[in-house]
């Protein structure tokens, strides 16, 4: 049998684990990804950009593929009334979504906590105090691990919350960035990555 440094070992593996990692947006279209509802989803300068429609209501940009364990990064910036989130496990029918979210709001509504729709509500928010580290009107990282029922976020470096929950241990889905109703909301998107585990 060929024996191979313990250099090249870790450069193998180090290639096999970043292999994993894949973009969810290509900077370009909305590629790999279905429109749910009025709401406005459109690439501007290599971001992806979520605004209110003329209708105001619930809107959601799902990804074609369905993603059970993973590891998402994304990069996101609240102009006007950031009021989204990020939804995992999920699947829709028109504009009604089931699955989880996790929550990225103005300050002082629980930007990283599990919100479950048309279901159990808040199953966990963040510590009050951890309300801080969210930059309104600039860019923010988060963070979020699923793996099996354990779900983890974290924002700007922050972890935020963690949670195990049966429920989310058997939910099978996509990923879905949401627009909030109401009306005269705006977010944009970079950066956005999974790696599945």
């Amino acid at each position: 049998m060929k024996k191979i440094s313990i250099s090249v070992f870790f450069v193998l593996l180090f290639s096999t684990v970043t292999a994993q990692k894949e973009s969810l947006f290509n900077g370009i279209d909305l590629s790999g990804w279905n429109i749910h509802g009025t709401e406005l989803w459109y690439v501007e300068d290599g971001l992806l950009v979520c605004e209110s429609g003329p209708d105001q209501k619930y809107g959601y940009l799902s990804t074609e593929e369905y993603y059970d364990d993973f590891i998402l990064t994304l990069e996101f910036k609240q102009e006007d009334n950031g009021n989204s989130g990020v939804f995992f496990r999920s699947t829709l029918e028109g504009t009604k979504i089931s699955g989880w979210q996790v929550e990225v709001a103005p300050p002082g509504n629980d930007s990283g906590g599990v919100y479950e729709s048309y279901g159990r509500g808040w199953l966990i928010k963040p510590e009050p105090k951890k309300d801080k580290v969210l930059k309104m009107g600039d860019w923010n990282k988060m963070k979020i691990k699923v793996v099996g029922d354990q779900v983890t976020t974290w924002l700007n470096g922050t972890k935020m919350i963690s949670i195990q929950d049966e429920k989310i241990g058997k939910g099978k889905g996509s990923i879905a960035l949401q627009i909030h109703d109401g009306g005269g909301i705006k977010v944009k998107w970079k950066n956005l990555n999974i790696k599945p585990l």
